[in-house]
């Protein structure tokens, strides 16, 4: 047992006893492997067909955002200026309102004072005036 030969060619044995153990467990993980590769490669090839085209698709879509917003921007600036003129033109409709109202005020006291004036008997007036 002490030829160093024999141990060397036992060491020769073990070691292509454990390679063979290790590359038997290992075939079936080469082939899943395998398989993975070339999903991944359909994979690739699809997204290489198909990406340029998406790309392109969400860029144009980004453009059509774009200019929607940019129509909506101005459509509620045309509808501010639109709010802001019916306002004023609510203000000043009040104003004049405000004056009609005074001037039909006035109007209606100036009637009341001029039929109670033209109503008054001529003998009141005569004896106030003695």
């Amino acid at each position: 047992m002490q030829d160093p030969l024999f141990w060397l060619l036992l060491s020769f044995l073990l070691v292509a006893l454990s390679l063979t153990a290790v590359l038997a467990a290992a075939f079936p993980a080469f082939l899943e492997l395998g398989r993975a590769a070339r999903s991944a490669e359909k994979l690739l090839d699809t997204l290489n067909r198909e990406l340029p085209r998406t790309l392109d698709a969400l860029r144009r879509t980004g453009g059509d955002i774009t200019e929607l917003t940019d129509e909506l921007e101005a459509s509620f600036k045309s509808a501010r200026g639109i709010l802001q003129q019916t306002e004023k033109g609510l203000k000043h409709t009040q104003r004049q309102i405000q004056q009609v109202q005074r001037g039909g005020r006035s109007t209606w006291t100036g009637f009341q004072t001029a039929w109670q004036t033209f109503w008054r008997s001529p003998r009141k007036k005569s004896r106030r005036r003695r």
